[in-house]
Formats: C-alpha cells, structure tokens, sequence
C-alpha cells in the first residue's frame, strides 16, 4: 500500500467537504466547472498541452464576478491540503514518514556509540540555550481567524483516526468538521487592513497561548522520558528551559514608522497581561485537584498552618496574578493605581509553586507533584513573568544621525562626517562621563526624539524583560558603541546585549575585524563582562551577492567571529537571521544548524522564525514539540559531535565558486539593462503592495528602486511566478565553473563528507523542485513586452542548467529523491496551484489595463491569488 494514503485520504475528504459548501452557495454549475479547472490542471501537469491550453480557454473566459469565488475555491483547496499535512506529519499514519521523527532517540543511538556518557549528555543539555526569535516579517498571509479554524478542524482528523470510535460519534465528528470548512468558505480571506504592530504582537501571543504552552512541558516531559529509559536519568527540575522564546514584534523598529516607542511599551505590558492571564488558567484545575492537607513543614509556615495548605498557597498566587492582570490594564487604559500590585519577579510565581511541588514528594505523592503542577513549573521557567523577551531593533544610521544632531547643537561638529577613530574616542569620552551629554533646553527633530523615547522604554524595563538591542546595517564598532552611549543617556542602568547586525556581503566580509577591534575597547570588555552577541544576516546577503556565495560569506564570517571570540576569551552567542525561504537563508532547521561551523554553537544559538514558519512549525503543540526536539537535538549534536571542519581544498573550491556565482548573480541583477522592467513586469511586484501583508513597508524608502526593496517582497514576487529566482541564480554558474575547472572528484567529497556544501545541494534542489519553468513563462507570454522575452528565455535556460548540473552531482534520477516527504508534499499541491498562477497571469493582465478605474473583483481575486500560491509553495518570502 501507498504509504502517503491517508495523507492523500484526508486531502480527497476535506476537498469533498469544500466542495459541498461550494455546491450549496453556488450551485452545481459552477461546482462542475471549478472540478473541470481541476482536472484540466491534473491533466496539464501531467504534460498534456491540449488540456494546458483549455485550462488557459476556460480561466481568461471567466467574467468579473465568477473572478474572486474562482481564486478562492483553489486558495482554500491549498489551505486544506496544508492543514492535512500538518496534521499528517503528527498522525499515527504519518509520524513515522516525517524528518526524523524521533530526533532525540536517534541522537543518543549515535552519542552512545561515541562512548559520550549520560552524565555528560545531561550537563550538556541542561546548559542548552537556544532561545527562538518570533518576527513579524509580513509573510503571514493567512488570517487569525481562519488559522483557528484549521486548529480545530486538525482535532477533527485526529479523532477520525481514533480506532475505537463508533459510527455515530464517526458522523458527529464529520458534521463538525464539514461546518468547519464551510465557515472558513464563507469567511473573507483577505485582512480589510494592515496589521498594526500590536496587530502582530498578539498573533506572536496567540501561538503561546494556543501551542507553545502545552508544547513545552510535553516537549520536556518526552525528553526526560527519552533520557529515563535510556540512561535511567531525567534533567534537574529547577530553571531548565533548553528552549526560551523572544520576539521582535512591537521591537522592530528598522524601516517600520509604525513602530514607535508607544507601541513597544504597550506590547511589553500587554506580553506581562497575557503571560499573568495563562497562569490564571493553569492554576484552577491546581486548585481544583489539590485539596491534600498533609505537607512539609516549609509550606505549612508558608500558608501560617493553613488546612488546606495547597490550596491556600495556590489562591494566593492566583490572587497576586488577577491584581496583576488588574493592574496592566488600568495602565493600558491610562487609569492611575493607587498601589501597584504587580509581580515584578519570576520568584513571586516559582516560590509557591516549588514549596507545593516538594512538600508533595516529600509528603509520598511525587505522582501528583510530576503531573500539571510540574508542568507550570516548567512553563515559570521558560515564559517567565514577560511570556518573551522582547528584541529591539534599528538601524545604525538612525543612532548615528541622533548623535550628529546632538553634537551639531552642542558645536561640536557633524558626528557623522567624522573619522571611525575620532567617533570612537568622543563615544568612549562621553560613556566614562559622569556629567550628562543631553542638552536640557534642545528640542529634537521628531526622529531623534523616537530614537530617544525608544532608549527611554529600554530604561523603564526589567533586564528580563529584554532581549537584545540589534543594530541593522553595522559596520564598525562605534555603531555598537554609539548605541551604548544613547542607551546610559536615557537612563539604562542595567546591561543589555547590544548586538551588531552584519548583513551584506562586505559587512559580513569584515564583520570578524569589527569585532576584534571592539573587543580590544578596554570600556567595552569591562561592559559585556565576558559574553558577545553578534547577528549573522541571512535575507539581505542573499540579495547582495547571491544564495551561494551569501552562506558562503556567512559560513567564513562564523569561523572568523569564533576564533576572534576564542582568542579574546569571551563566549560568543551567534544570532542567525535566517528567513523561512531558501532565497533568505532558511531551510530545514535540522540540517541548517549542523552544517553551521565547528565551535559556532558553543555559546548557544539565537535564531529568528518569521510569519508563515510560526505557523508551519508551531501551530498545533504536537507539531512544536517535534520542531523543538528537532532543533534541541541539532544543537546538542553540534555541541557534542561537532562537523569536521572543512578541508583546505574544500575552502579554495567553496572561494571559486562563491566569487563566480556572485559575479553571475550580479550581471544579472545589477548587469542587465533590462532586469528591472522584465521583474516588475513578470511578477505581482507593484500589486503586491495591496496585499495587506504586515505593519512595515514594502521597501526602506518609499520612492527607492529596486536596492531599496526588502529582501521579503522580493522573494515574494519571484515565487508567485514560479521562477524563485532569487534562491537560485548564480548558483549553477559557481558550480559548473568549479567543475570545468577539474575539481568535480572534489565537489563530489564535498558533497559526501561536509554537511555544508551538503546541506547548500539539498536546498538547491528543493528550490528546484519548487520552480515550474513553464509557469514562468506563461506570466511571460501574458504580462512581459516581447521585446523582453529573450531575458526569460535566459534566465530559464540558467534554470535547467543548474537543475541537470545538480543532478549529475547527486547522481540523481530526480529532484529530491532522497526527500520523498517533501517531494510528496510539493507534488500534492502542484495541481491546486497551477490553476491560481494561471488566473493570477490573467487577473494581472486585466489589472494594469484597467489603468483608469479600479476593478474590485479583480483587485480581491488577485490578492486571493496572492495568498493562495504563498499557502501553496509554503514559505511566501
């Protein structure tokens, strides 16, 4: 048998149900004729041009108003085949089929035939420090409230599997889950608004609230399980959290007006509201269920001798959260408190809790002590008393300009015309300074004041509360130092991580030397007292320079940071800013994070995960459990089987071939004369921005061209026409350069023996996989001036050279052949969304001729479009 036949089985039943609430609100007809787009679709993949060109026929036939229930009827049928996957990858059915289904089982099969012993294994994990960054880059398409639909309608597949469930409780659950889908049918798919940043920050809550909860405690408890049984061991109780979550959402404030310092504080209270307001739930079943009244001596002074001294310590608690709670939101509502009883220490929550879980073990009933009580324990230890520390995050330019204006008033000259070295020698005067450097009588400009009010939310924060402070776009030292001083001047009395964001290839490039030269500030070593953290950018290296030649730049620039960390004798905690698609930096986290250099996670590991990848990864607590075990488990083997580092041959290889594909990514981006009007003709690129996507802007400045366009939209517009260029040109070029030059036998060790260069041919060929050569050039031949045909065919030509070159270097019949999970979920979807691309061509098309007037059923359609192929490649940019 099949055995992706119950995944296909879910797919062909939830499609059923779709059509169903399609019939009874549109009637037969045009239920006949979305099922004959469909076939037609099958059929065209299947490489019939008859039945492509009717396909063609059928959709530029459609008139105005049949537009938008088209686009939406596929949209959806790509949404349900996603749900049905997710939830296949956690099914009975399924869960054996996925990636490394039991990452830490297999881990400790290989530490224990290294002779790597438990104890070590233990200390190694309880001194894990992975901490996953929620952003907010606008790659979410989907609405909050169709999410919790599918949420629910997973639960609904889950109890269909259920082997003892009758035929009545069968037809129930049918019921339920066909009401399910025929609400989502019925519900706008597009926001009627952008998101604000508050916006942003409770759907980041929302994912705790609805996964991530339940997901942590289950994640340990299977992990102690997992150590119980093999080494009769589980990790110490107290402050463990392997994983801890931070977020950018309401932080960021890079190239976004809309996030100011208002809104930064309103999120950090809102995070301090939800995280009181979960504790609350959990704490009423505990109270329900401990009505024991035999205890330790410690808890019986702690509740003065109380009957029921569980129950007392625990309603106490209670008590002291909803006065919490109360109080954040008579702040939030700007209403005045006489006495505010906020919790201002995670032990506040830990201390009752503890002293109930001993006395419980103490007094004989651990069995009850390891059940939910210990759960919320674990749960104090990872969300602490602010659910997530909150980054923040801006550009250096705009600390700089603070300065210059500062020192502008004060007649000290320009700051930001001055010499690296002269910056440096005035910031380290001014941080050593007892007097302050602000002028009492200067009225700012409005930016410099949002800098200022920004450092000013730092200052009113507990340090717990706070992330790390991230500078885009650094270069030198006095871009971290020039935050440093901003920071004391506005009252930060406590250290915060400042770390500098290198992210295009010449910063990367130089990105070790910046910090050399800082860690040699005698200020600044006495500052950060031993511990650096420093933020690889993955998204806009790749738009400089190519993905090859960009992981290559960030691969060099982790060695390089390492060994100046290692030499300066201070630990180095690496931020990778990987996005969820290839053409950003992201992939598969398990093999992206072993194919990191040696030494590189040491420290531990920040990483950010953005819009749709929350999601994909985090949505359903059993789907989270799997992908923190899959990154717990990556981390701990790096830690404790750590990569070989790469052969000398391998490095001069990886140079030719990273200096060649960038050279041939760069003629084209930069080369071509006509790259630009071919981009912005072939994809949705200008209609993109009426998706309303996210709060930030498409582009950094609103009238900038194409460098000035974010590295999101970017990918964005080149997935939805299937050409997915960003993540792959240049790429082939690099390597047909290196085998042309006699080192194939090399590439081929590579290949075999670097989880790198390994890990770099795995994502080339699922980006492959993705790209549909034909689509592209359908767009073409509908949107492209023929004058500027002869780029596509370039540029596709480009495309199955790379695709033949890495097939003969995997000795491969096929793409992904080794992947036949993901070969299954890509080729699952591809007949729900040709169907989307092709009306997206047509839409577009009627789009930019209806210059004159707006068309509102194209404008909706086209968005459906928009939402449904980003549901369908799964990764939007």
């Amino acid at each position: 048998m099949d055995k992706y036949t119950a995944l296909r089985s879910n797919v062909s039943f939830l499609g059923t149900l779709l059509g169903r609430a399609i019939q009874h609100d549109k009637g037969d007809a045009f239920l006949d004729k979305i099922e004959s787009i469909r076939q037609l679709s099958k059929s065209a993949q299947a490489g019939s041009d008859k039945d492509r060109e009717a396909l063609i026929d059928t959709l530029h036939s459609l008139d105005d108003e049949e537009l938008l229930p088209v686009a939406k009827a596929f949209q959806q049928f790509l949404a349900q085949t996603n749900m049905a996957e997710q939830f296949h990858s956690i099914s009975k059915e399924g869960r054996e089929q996925v990636d490394k289904p039991n990452p830490f089982s297999e881990l400790f099969d290989r530490l224990q035939a290294q002779d790597i012993s438990a104890d070590e294994i233990i200390d190694a994990l309880s001194n894990l420090n992975i901490e996953m960054v929620l952003t907010a880059h606008p790659t979410e398409v989907t609405r909050r409230t169709q999410i919790n639909k599918y949420v629910q309608a997973a639960h609904c597949l889950a109890d269909l599997e259920n082997p003892l469930i009758t035929a009545q409780e069968k037809g129930l659950v049918e019921n339920r889950l066909e009401q399910l889908v025929t609400q989502v049918w019925h519900t706008n798919e597009i926001r009627d608004q952008r998101p604000t940043p508050v916006d942003e920050a409770k759907w980041g809550f929302a994912v705790i609230e609805h996964s991530l909860w339940e997901a942590i405690p289950s994640f340990i408890r299977q992990l102690n399980g997992e150590l119980d049984a093999r080494f009769g061991k589980k990790l110490p109780i107290n402050g463990i959290a392997p994983i801890r979550f931070a977020s950018w959402m309401g932080g960021d404030r890079d190239g976004n007006p809309f996030v100011t310092a208002k809104v930064t504080r309103e999120v950090l209270l809102l995070a301090r509201w939800k995280v009181a307001d979960l504790y609350i739930r959990d704490l009423g079943p505990l109270i329900g269920e401990l009505s024991m009244s035999r205890c330790s001596d410690e808890l019986a002074d702690f509740t003065n001798g109380a009957k029921e001294p569980y129950r007392h310590a625990l309603k106490r608690l209670r008590d002291h959260l909803l006065a919490t709670r109360d109080g954040i939101e008579a702040i939030l509502d700007g209403r005045s408190i006489a006495v505010c009883p906020l919790i201002r220490s995670v032990d506040d929550i830990r201390e009752p809790l503890q002293l109930c879980y001993d006395s419980l073990h103490a007094c004989g009933m651990g069995v009850v002590a390891d059940g939910a009580l210990l759960d919320t324990l674990r749960r104090v230890d990872c969300f602490g008393i602010n659910l997530l520390k909150l980054d923040v995050r801006q550009d250096a330019g705009r600390h700089a300009e603070t300065i210059g204006e500062i020192t502008r008033y004060l007649g000290l000259g320009d700051y930001t015309s001055w010499r690296e070295e002269d910056k440096q020698a005035f910031l380290l005067q001014e941080l050593a300074s007892k007097r302050p450097l602000l002028p009492k009588q200067w009225q700012p400009s409005p930016d410099t004041q949002e800098v200022l009010d920004t450092c000013a939310v730092v200052a009113e924060q507990h340090p717990d509360a706070l992330g790390t402070y991230v500078i885009s776009m650094a270069a030198d030292p006095s871009d971290v130092l020039a935050v440093q001083l901003l920071l004391k001047e506005c009252g930060v009395s406590f250290p915060i991580r400042v770390a500098p964001l290198f992210e295009t290839l010449d910063d990367l490039n130089n990105g070790a030397d910046c910090i050399k030269r800082l860690l040699q500030v005698d200020w600044y070593r006495g500052y950060i007292k031993g511990h650096q953290e420093v933020m690889i950018g993955y998204s806009d290296s790749a738009k400089d320079a190519g993905m090859m030649s960009a992981a290559w730049a960030q691969y060099r620039a982790q060695e390089e940071l390492v060994e100046v960390c290692r030499e300066a004798d201070v630990e180095l905690i690496l931020f990778h800013g990987r996005g969820g698609t290839i053409g950003r930096g992201g992939g598969p986290a398990h093999n992206a994070i072993l194919s990191q250099p040696p030494g590189s996670l040491d420290g531990g590991m920040r990483v950010t995960e953005q819009g749709e990848m929350i999601r994909f990864k985090f949505g359903l607590p059993e789907v989270a459990v799997h992908s923190l075990a899959l990154y717990g488990s990556a981390v701990l083997e790096a830690k404790l089987l750590p990569p070989p580092a790469p052969e000398q041959s391998w490095r001069d290889v990886m140079d030719q071939i990273s200096e060649t594909s960038c050279e041939a990514y760069r003629a084209v981006v930069r080369g071509e004369p006509q790259f630009v009007e071919y981009f912005r003709a072939a994809t949705p690129e200008v209609e993109l921005g009426k998706l309303p996507l996210g709060s930030r802007p498409p582009k950094r400045k609103p009238t900038g061209g194409i460098e000035s366009l974010r590295a999101i939209p970017w990918i964005f517009a080149w997935a939805q026409n299937r050409l997915v260029l960003p993540a792959w040109l240049g790429s082939g070029n690099g390597l047909q350069a290196a085998v042309d030059a006699g080192y194939g036998e090399t590439i081929e060790q590579m290949f075999e023996k670097w989880p790198f260069f390994r890990t770099r041919l795995n994502m080339l060929e699922m980006v492959f996989m993705k790209a549909q050569p034909e689509i592209s050039r359908y767009y073409e031949e509908t949107l492209v001036p023929k004058e500027l045909h002869g780029l596509g065919d370039k540029l596709r030509t480009q495309l199955q050279e790379g695709i033949d070159l890495v097939l003969s270097l995997t000795h491969d019949q096929t793409l992904m052949a080794r992947e036949t999970w993901q070969q299954e979920s890509i080729n699952l979807r591809n007949p729900y969304m040709t169907p989307l691309h092709m009306l997206q061509a047509e839409l577009l098309m009627r789009s930019r001729q209806e210059t004159e007037s707006v068309n509102t059923n194209v404008d909706q359609a086209l968005m459906v479009t928009m939402t449904g192929i980003a549901a369908g490649m799964r990764n939007t940019g």
